[in-house]
């Protein structure tokens, strides 16, 4: 994932100095004694993490762990800025300034992380707690980090947290963990509600690969641990059985194996990729002697999400994209589906 910038001791050393300045100290107020939950604490791929008090100052790192608070009617204080799905270039995906505009606030700062966590820029927004449990961080990163506010790092998988779990895990942190489990539930319902709308996507499975257009020799696809996929099976949708077998094989959230396996995909219904819908991908794969093999390829039974769009963003679900576009994405996965039937 993201590589660990360099630091070195008398400047971590600094960090921890201005943080602990500008942090309130629990015995002095207010939110440790407004607040019966804390302390809490919180189990992570690297231990537990104990939150004092409430956090007045919340900041996050990685993908949409910012939405958790935001959903909750918290704004944090710096968040990871988007590269990846940015319809105007603002660092902020759409249902994220929807929800900004509503609590009248605006935009915290925001981390460029393309060459990997700032840590300086994180420190100097003085958290309380940050927030990355729908991550990667590495275990360096995760100690320099820590140096700066405590942090809730990811459970188990790297980039493999379910939606439901990262929203338990961002609002105990935070201490509104009821009103945590209540959005999850209601992101259930509204999800629900959705699928509902597409009955063409009933017991189909659908893979969500990545295909480089210069190279077929290789079929990547996401595995269970990836929230693409295991957000639609936490929906009553099943799973090809490659994705199954191999997910079985490894913790890891994508794989690939050889396009000579292409007998593996033949119960895929829908292949689902990235890139131009307008483009020739479609017409490459069917004239590929081994993809053309997959039955839902050779059939037409391909999505192509426009690549770094909002909606394609959107299968990787998060608390405010849902209501923003399930439905339309779910029509979209089953519109070839329809079509043919």
């Amino acid at each position: 994932m993201s590589s660990l910038r360099t630091l070195g001791v008398v400047a971590v050393a600094a960090i921890a100095l201005t943080v602990s300045a500008c942090s309130a100290p629990a015995e002095n107020g207010g939110a440790a004694a407004s607040d019966g939950v804390f302390p809490v604490t919180i189990e992570h791929v690297y231990g537990t993490t104990t939150i004092e008090a409430k956090p007045e100052r919340v900041a996050t790192v990685a993908w949409s762990n910012h939405e958790v608070p935001l959903a909750l009617g918290v704004v944090p204080v710096g968040m990871s800025k988007v590269t990846w799905g940015d319809d105007d270039d603002n660092g902020v995906l759409p249902w994220v300034e929807e929800k900004l505009d509503e609590l009248g606030a605006e935009t915290p700062v925001l981390f460029d992380e393309t060459d990997g966590i700032d840590f300086e820029a994180v420190a100097d927004t003085a958290p309380d707690v940050i927030l990355a449990s729908y991550s990667g961080i590495t275990q360096e990163e995760y100690d320099t980090l820590s140096k700066i506010a405590p942090v809730v790092a990811y459970p188990e998988v790297a980039w493999g947290t379910p939606l439901d779990e990262m929203i338990l895990m961002n609002s105990k942190a935070i201490g509104l963990e009821e009103e945590g489990k209540q959005l999850v539930a209601d992101l259930e319902t509204e999800t629900d509600a959705a699928l509902a709308n597409h009955t063409a996507l009933d017991g189909k499975k659908v893979l969500f690969a990545f295909v480089d257009a210069s190279d077929f020799s290789q079929i990547g696809f996401y595995t269970s641990h990836d929230t693409r996929p295991g957000f639609l099976a936490d929906h009553g949708m099943p799973m090809p059985t490659i994705v199954d077998e191999e997910s079985a094989k490894t913790d890891e959230f994508y794989v690939s194996v050889s396009a000579e396996e292409a007998d593996r995909f033949a119960d895929v219904d829908v292949f689902a990729t990235y890139g131009d819908p307008d483009g020739e991908l479609i017409a490459q794969m069917q004239a590929d002697p081994l993809l053309s093999k997959i039955p839902a390829i050779a059939a037409g039974s391909i999505v192509i999400l426009q690549d770094s769009t909002p909606l394609a963003a959107s299968a990787n679900p998060s608390p405010l994209s849902i209501s923003w576009g399930v439905d339309e994405y779910f029509g979209l996965l089953a519109e070839p589906i329809a079509t043919a039937g």
